[in-house]
């Protein structure tokens, strides 16, 4: 995680609200409405915080009609907190990486080996979360970065490793592989990337 993504993550954290509305989340999956009554706040001003955490990949959010629902993005929040320890010691880890970076490639090379053909087809979704964060890794290293992609775009790209480009198309949000603004799909910086890596 860069420097400037530890600066946003402790950023987004400096409010009471935010985090009293953090607290109420790790419970589960909470409405707008809910949130802003459980904190004694307006709704504009849960829309405010939640908009906040949502930039710094802190929370998820998912639409049912007109109801926004909250949840947390665990992994950015547990990877969040490490992030600035990592970064000022990180000169003193150095020893053995290069081991590790060797041992990374050799299972990213057999997990695409095996599930993928000779041809580029994807034979099925993996369902080990490792193994899939893998492949979708590989398949949007594929993407232009930069380019903005229409639905329709990212869906012909995906038919041509997979059938299901629903689903994979949502693990690439999930993941924060890309995001989704105006129907319209990007990149994210590789930072943001959910990181295969540090599963066992």
């Amino acid at each position: 995680m860069q420097l400037d993504k530890v600066v946003n993550y402790h950023k987004a954290l400096a409010d009471p609200t935010r985090i009293r509305l953090l607290i109420l989340l790790a419970d589960g999956e909470l409405n707008g409405q809910v949130l802003a009554e459980k904190l004694g706040v307006t709704p504009a001003t849960v829309t405010h915080h939640a908009a906040k955490l949502r930039e710094a990949s802190l929370i998820n959010e998912r639409r049912e009609k007109n109801t926004i629902y909250f949840s947390l993005n665990d992994y950015f929040i547990k990877n969040g907190s490490n992030a600035a320890a990592n970064l000022i010691y990180r000169t003193s880890t150095q020893k053995g990486e290069e081991q590790m970076n060797e041992e990374f490639e050799r299972v990213r090379q057999s997990v695409i080996k095996n599930f993928f053909t000779a041809t580029g087809q994807l034979k099925s979704i993996p369902a080990q979360l490792k193994k899939k964060l893998i492949v979708l890794e590989y398949m949007v290293s594929k993407l232009e970065k930069g380019r903005k992609y229409t639905e329709k775009d990212l869906n012909e790209f995906i038919k041509g490793f997979h059938q299901d480009f629903a689903t994979i198309r949502r693990e690439f949000i999930m993941h924060q592989f890309m995001f989704r603004e105006n129907e319209i799909y990007e990149l994210n910086p590789q930072e943001m990337w959910a990181k295969w890596e540090t599963l066992s």
